[in-house]
């Protein structure tokens, strides 16, 4: 009876541990809106090709902006980048704000710090509206910097936006921001920003019901230079659009408040294990008390 017990307790804990160690397809499949002013068709259809779990959707937003209706019936989160500044920028900001206080996840690209009302005044910057006051990052005043950047391994917080991720490197198009206070950073770039401080490479503010994230490197890169980057490039899109459709959640289903605090689960993968044993072992006792009854 102690070695039947003994090998139920261990069957139980090796599928516990298998499930904490899969890499299985996101549990919240979501429906990207893609919104850019150029190369937002190329995105998609790259996206759609390399990251499982999650459709991406091209909405053309160089010249006209979608309603909030049609984006909160179409979309579960967004996903916004620019290939050169645009007029209808503040246009389209402000109803991607209206998007995410509506508790949809929004996440930004590189370049979307050249249109920032205080980005480079060499890119005539139009700025993004309602978006400015709920995104994570400012820009260091210069932006893009058109430099090599590579993530910091050391800076890397154990997160659902980092997991998986090790290395990411970036010919030119990424960095250039400066994290607001009471935004959460999970990891930055090696190299530092125009202002001698921490470039995020990766960040995310909770404002309320919204949820927006950061990802400080071009998400169109592989259309327009292939060859320029390279590391767990697909892996930290796919963790953002993941971390988004799961509703900016931890483990255990909680959030954390817009602070510097760091990003910990709630429950470690041994903690997990462990109470995992102790269910199964008291699932076992009661068995066998069960046949003696």
């Amino acid at each position: 009876m102690q070695a039947r017990r003994f090998r139920y307790v261990t069957a139980c804990a090796a599928v516990a541990l298998a499930a904490l160690l899969a890499d299985a397809a996101p549990v919240h499949a979501a429906r990207v809106g893609v919104l850019s002013n150029n190369k937002e068709n190329e995105t998609a259809a790259d996206f759609n090709a390399k990251i499982a779990g999650h459709t991406f959707t091209a909405v053309d937003v160089s010249a006209s902006t979608p309603s909030l209706v049609t984006l909160t019936a179409n979309y579960d989160v967004l996903l916004l980048f620019e290939e050169l500044t645009f007029s209808n920028a503040t246009s389209v900001g402000n109803v991607v704000a209206s998007f995410a206080n509506t508790g949809r996840p929004v996440v930004l690209g590189t370049f979307y710090d050249q249109d920032r009302s205080d980005g480079s005044p060499l890119f005539n910057p139009n700025g993004w509206g309602a978006l400015e006051t709920i995104d994570p990052n400012t820009t260091d005043g210069v932006g893009t910097p058109y430099t090599a950047r590579s993530l910091d391994a050391a800076s890397i917080v154990a997160h659902p936006l980092t997991a998986g991720v090790s290395t990411l490197t970036s010919a030119g198009f990424a960095g250039g921001n400066q994290a607001k206070p009471g935004s959460i950073v999970v990891a930055n770039w090696v190299q530092k920003n125009a202002k001698g401080n921490a470039d995020p490479a990766i960040a995310y503010r909770l404002t309320g019901a919204a949820c927006v994230i950061h990802v400080a490197i071009a998400p169109h890169y592989p259309t327009v230079a292939p060859t320029e980057f390279g590391g767990d490039f697909y892996r930290v899109w796919r963790n953002a659009f993941d971390f988004g459709a799961g509703g900016c959640k931890l483990s255990g289903g909680t959030t954390i408040p817009g602070s510097d605090a760091v990003a910990i689960p709630t429950l470690s993968a041994a903690a997990l294990l462990l109470t995992a044993l102790l269910i199964a072992a008291a699932g076992g006792i009661a068995h066998r008390r069960s046949r003696r009854s």
